[in-house]
């Protein structure tokens, strides 16, 4: 701990999570000015009446007052606000297939050394092994497989728009004779090309849009370019570049989404019905649509795993711009030299089945090939504890592959069926296969309202057995409102809910994934069967149009709030603000990674501000600004020489880096990168946790349970090292510290002065108004230390006691109760076992 000086000052950096916090409230003032950024990443100040930067609140530590600045980096703008970030939000199927390639696992490390030269240092290379060779092969195995379905979800969500605009509307509702749209000119239907051209322009616009959305990027505001001293090994999201092969992957998604147009317009998969131009089309479209895949499976990728760019070479500017300009040439032609168009289109059907299964097929190959790669990882976390290993075994990328190719698939489908509903016209007639996606999401509706009736229906069982029996309060929430039954009993039933979402939240995405499979096989059985829906089906089929229906309805909604009513798009953008963060791998047709343009900003702008001496900066990420803000230290820690590192601090409030991103992102932020972070920094990273937090948790503790009154605990160390902490200390605002992590009392126990209060259970907000949180500033600043063991052993107060001699760990209801030996007090620096 240093004593502060008389120079000694803290700046509190702030940056917030999702759902777009306001610059007010993100520096907890009435009024905020800008002091540096941009238009899109603000960086604000509490301003007082004459819209100048007022100083922060004084901040007591060490004995004495010390001056702090408060500052926030706003970065909302970056994904909400105007019509075209919300149309966004009908890309996050893609945003999904780009997050999977982020929760691959990662690739077995080497394990056998080359000692023909043991002798000599200098001399001895690291021999790959076999299995560190097979995995790095299925590593990039799954890579490829995950480009191959990215594009093919773009050739869908096009084929889906073709048939509704194309099939529908051109082909069918303008047909010679039919009575759909009776408004539309008789010499209109007589001609084949005027309503070809009018059929494709919108689709033609839906390309052109998804290729622009594909071309936006965030780029840094005067930022210095990072200058490490030395590089961190598996530090947070390091290996979180931008890929070079974006434009590269941009241009073969144009190309496929103009050829497999041209490609349903000329026959489909089971070629021209007529001769002559349409089968030089034909065979065009195909060759693109060849280029296109074979582009994304040959694609370098940024981690180095291929070392030959030859393809990158071979897809560059000028190539790029000659497969635009002939599939661009082909779609216009197409357009031009149209196939009579006296019906139903002959190839919508087939093309969109096609891409369909081909979709299906990518998505089993990569269920596939997860399991050995995944087994293979599986000795990088053998050691965790179960809390801490990644979700389903590493496997977690192929449900959340399916889902986005069952939510693209069915929002396509959803508009089609919307679209003939609008029209009210008997004779148009969708492609079969839609038939098989109404009832394939009619038996996972039913399905999945089935389950979760029963899920419903057993927590309410289990609750009332657990407040029967004397068990619903945790022993936890005993511990933390000793002495306030009343605030236990409603912090209860909040904690109880928020650990069942924390550590069940993966498996409900793994349930609803298999219920809507399992209606994909019974779709595909009934398909394989014959194209007649049975009559016991045909209600399924029902209740899949009306969700259909919703789905696509429920969309285009979100998209019109968004752009009209950005407070309420902050809360619809909730998903793809959390898929925003990860740069375009898989899917080009994704919105900007900000992370980018964030980590950058917040490293210049502490660096900046280390500059003056005697300046000690904490960097404070609340949510999903937690990782922001811990990446960002993980860079400033970087710039800097080792003797100037202690002026440097993090605090995490409701952050997720404990149970969701290490556990779903294994390869990219791994829980190896928490410890080396948390070594680091000793001790100067705290984390404000509440039990009642559905959304965030503790960081750095876990096995915790209660003991004797004590809550105890394993974690990152002050030495650097994982292992058992001392027991809880209770501090003065009535948090139990334990590690790093400041468990706060939710609801807050009584008002404290020159503090806002907020009564009720607060969950993942209000933070920062916590009594709590200068303490942690301070710590992080090292300005004051934990206790020692013996002023714990002083100041603790044994706290409640449970009735009998053995502990209560959890309750029935968070996990099954494992009566473990007390944990000790431990001096600090003592070693782990």
């Amino acid at each position: 701990m240093l004593v502060p000086g008389p120079d000694t000052r803290v700046v509190e950096l702030r940056v917030h999570g999702v759902m777009g916090t306001t610059a007010e409230s993100l520096v907890d003032s009435v009024a905020a000015v800008d002091v540096s950024g941009d238009a899109v990443g603000r960086v604000v100040r509490p301003a007082d009446r004459m819209r100048r930067p007022a100083p922060g609140p004084v901040l007591h530590a060490g004995g004495r007052p010390v001056p702090r600045t408060v500052e926030g980096y706003v970065w909302g703008r970056m994904t909400s606000g105007g019509w075209s970030k919300a149309t966004w939000a009908l890309l996050f199927p893609f945003s999904m297939a780009n997050v999977a390639h982020w929760m691959l696992p990662p690739a077995r490390e080497n394990n056998k050394t080359n000692t023909a030269n043991a002798g000599d240092a200098d001399n001895t290379a690291a021999t790959p092994d076999t299995a560190s060779r097979a995995s790095a092969v299925l590593c990039l195995l799954l890579r490829g497989v995950l480009r191959l379905a990215a594009l093919l979800l773009t050739l869908l969500f096009v084929a889906q728009c073709a048939v509704v605009t194309v099939d529908l509307v051109a082909a069918q509702c303008l047909a010679p004779g039919a009575s759909c749209l009776p408004v539309a000119p008789g010499w209109l239907r007589e001609l084949s090309v005027p309503r070809a051209v009018l059929g494709m322009l919108p689709v033609a616009l839906v390309i052109l849009g998804l290729h622009r959305v594909s071309s936006v990027e965030w780029r840094p505001h005067d930022a210095r370019p990072d200058a490490p001293a030395r590089q961190l090994q598996q530090m947070p999201a390091a290996t979180v570049v931008a890929d070079p092969d974006t434009p590269a992957l941009r241009s073969l998604h144009t190309v496929g989404a103009l050829a497999v147009t041209a490609f349903l317009m000329t026959g489909g998969p089971a070629g021209p019905a007529v001769t002559g131009a349409v089968v030089v089309l034909w065979w065009a479209s195909v060759a693109l649509l060849v280029v296109s895949v074979a582009g994304v499976l040959a694609l370098d990728d940024p981690t180095g795993a291929q070392k030959d760019d030859r393809v990158r070479r071979a897809l560059g500017p000028g190539p790029r711009l000659v497969l635009l300009s002939c599939a661009v040439v082909l779609f216009a032609l197409t357009a031009l030299t149209p196939p009579p168009m006296t019906g139903a289109l002959p190839g919508s059907d087939d093309t969109v089945l096609a891409v369909a299964v081909g979709l299906a097929v990518c998505c089993g190959l990569l269920a596939a090939l997860l399991a050995p790669s995944a087994w293979l990882a599986r000795p990088g976390w053998a050691g965790q504890p179960r809390e801490l290993r990644p979700w389903a075994g590493g496997w977690m990328a192929a449900p959340v592959l399916v889902l986005a190719g069952l939510l693209g698939g069915g929002f396509g489908a959803g508009l089609a069926i919307t679209a003939r509903q609008l029209l009210r016209s008997p004779e148009l007639v969708l492609p079969w296969g839609y038939s098989g996606i109404t009832l394939l999401w009619g038996a996972g509706a039913v399905l999945t309202l089935v389950a979760a009736l029963g899920v419903a229906a057993a927590l309410a069982l289990l609750r009332q057995v657990a407040e029967r029996r004397g068990r619903f309060v945790p022993p936890e929430v005993e511990l933390l409102h000793a002495g306030r039954p009343e605030d236990a009993r409603v912090a209860a039933g909040a904690w109880w809910l928020a650990e069942l979402e924390r550590r069940h939240a993966h498996r409900v995405l793994l349930a609803f994934t298999g219920l809507l499979t399992l209606g994909a096989v019974v779709a595909a059985g009934i398909g394989l069967a014959g194209r007649g829906m049975p009559g016991w089906a045909e209600p399924l089929s029902a209740v899949g149009v009306v969700a259909l229906a919703a789905l696509a309805v429920g969309l285009l909604r979100i998209v019109y709030v968004a752009a009209c009513r950005p407070d309420t798009a902050r809360r619809v953008g909730l998903l793809a603000d959390l898929a925003s963060f990860w740069p375009r791998e898989a899917h080009p047709t994704v919105p900007p990674c900000y992370a980018l343009k964030v980590v950058p900003e917040l490293t210049a702008r502490a660096l900046e501000h280390l500059e003056r001496p005697g300046t000690r900066v904490v960097l404070v990420g609340h949510s999903q600004g937690s990782l922001l803000a811990a990446v960002a230290v993980a860079r400033v820690l970087q710039a800097l020489p080792e003797s100037e590192r202690g002026r440097v601090g993090l605090v995490t409030a409701g952050s997720q880096l404990q149970w969701a991103y290490p556990r779903a992102f294994p390869a990219v932020v791994p829980h190896s990168s928490l410890v080396e972070l948390s070594g680091e920094l000793r001790g100067r990273w705290r984390s404000l946790c509440r039990g009642t937090d559905p959304l965030g948790g503790a960081v750095s503790t876990w096995s915790r349970q209660v003991y004797g009154g004590k809550l105890l605990g394993v974690g990152f160390r002050q030495d650097g090292a994982e292992g058992p902490l001392p027991s809880a200390v209770r501090s003065d605002t009535g948090a139990l510290v334990l590690g790093g992590d400041h468990w706060l009392p939710d609801p807050q126990s009584t008002p404290v002065d020159g503090r806002r209060w907020t009564p009720g259970v607060l969950g993942h907000s209000d933070y920062y108004a916590d009594p709590e949180w200068d303490r942690a500033i301070a710590m992080a600043a090292g300005l004051e230390r934990p206790p020692t063991p013996r002023e714990r052993r002083r100041t603790t107060p044994e706290g409640p006691t449970t009735s009998g001699a053995l502990p209560r760990t959890r309750t029935v209801l968070t996990r099954p109760a494992v009566l473990r030996p007390p944990v000790p007090d431990v001096p600090e620096q003592a070693k782990p076992h």
